[in-house]
């Protein structure tokens, strides 16, 4: 099995640079998978968010990741 690099929602803010919120919202849209439920249990994939970039020396946010593409939609009849 592929290893899944799965973080908390505040470890996945901090890598795409973006506020926590955000993260929900997109799992919620679709963007990003959630892996497990309720408070504290939730998980992320830090393979699918594209990483903020950060200054070398102070790890102060200099540009966040861009968002991740919605998912296509298929087509109602």
């Amino acid at each position: 099995m592929a290893a899944r690099g799965l973080v908390s929602e505040k470890d996945a803010a901090y890598y795409a640079g973006r506020p926590g919120a955000t993260i929900r919202r997109w799992a919620h849209e679709g963007r990003i998978r959630r892996y497990g439920s309720g408070r504290g249990n939730v998980r992320y994939n830090v393979f699918e968010l594209n990483q903020g970039v950060r200054d070398e020396w102070t790890r102060e946010l200099i540009t966040p990741g861009e968002a991740p593409p919605l998912p296509e939609v298929a087509n109602a009849a």
